[in-house]
Order: C-alpha cells, then structure tokens, then sequence
C-alpha cells in the first residue's frame, strides 16, 4: 500500500469506458457528481483509504451511484423510487418500495448496484480506529512558571 501523494482526478471519458450505463451522461455533470462523491469520500492527503488506486475505484462507484440517483441510467430519467421494489402489481398500476438495511448509511448505498459495491468495498475503512492521546514530555519545560 502506497501513501498517496496527491489526490484523485476524474476523468469523464475513463469513467463511461468503466461504467458505460452513463454514456449519455454529459461530462459536466459527471464532474459535478464527482464532486459530490468527494464530499463523502475523502480525496486528500488525509483520507482514510490511502491507496490513490483503490481511492479512484472506490470515487468511481460513487459517482457512479450519485449520477443513477440524480441523472438516470442508460438515457432514462432518474426513477424517483427510494428503495428496492417489493411489490408491484399492473392493473391500475402499484408499486411498493421497502428501505430496509442495517444502518441509515447503508440504506442510501444500496439504492443502486453501484451504492451496494462501495458499501461492501469500503467495509474495511468503517471499523472502528483507536488513537492513543499525544505524550508530553516535561523534560524540556525549564522548570517552573515564569515570574
């Protein structure tokens, strides 16, 4: 695992090659949504996931689920449908939904395929991390408060 010395930089054109569901996606909007991703994953110095490869894939997946959730999936318009379908029927049309998951967090994640794999794949950066309180060392206080 490497530090990473920068940050990720989407590239509109690489990311439909991966995902190409979203072909009909513009660029600017890709790079916005992308934008959004980096609000909820970390992409400095300091974030939690610091292989830049890894960090790439995982922003991927989430602007992938951000732009299914707010531009649509291959040219169709964003379903509105918060949650997996539990029932439909046809005549005089129905549709139940369920939101149902472990956790709030992971509710807005399997929305879409997309939301399910970062959720599943980030797993291991949800765990919980202990940092010990900073050491002082008093040997270099001179002795005493100043007069």
């Amino acid at each position: 695992m490497s530090v990473t010395p920068g940050i990720v930089v989407f590239d509109p054109a690489a990311f439909i090659v991966q995902f190409p569901s979203f072909a009909t996606v513009p660029a600017p909007a890709l790079q916005t949504n992308f934008g959004i991703a980096t609000l909820m994953l970390n992409n400095s110095y300091g974030s939690v996931v610091q292989d830049e490869p890894t960090r790439a894939s995982l922003l991927n997946l989430l602007t992938a689920h951000i732009t299914a959730l707010l531009n649509g999936v291959n040219g169709e318009a964003p379903s509105g449908i918060v949650g997996r379908i539990n029932s439909a029927t046809q005549g005089t049309i129905s549709v139940q939904t369920e939101f149902k998951t472990d956790s709030e967090a992971a509710s807005f994640f399997t929305q879409t395929q997309w939301g399910a794999a970062f959720w599943q794949s980030t797993t291991v950066f949800r765990r919980f991390r202990y940092v010990g309180a900073a050491r002082f060392s008093h040997a270099s206080w001179d002795g005493g408060w100043p007069e």
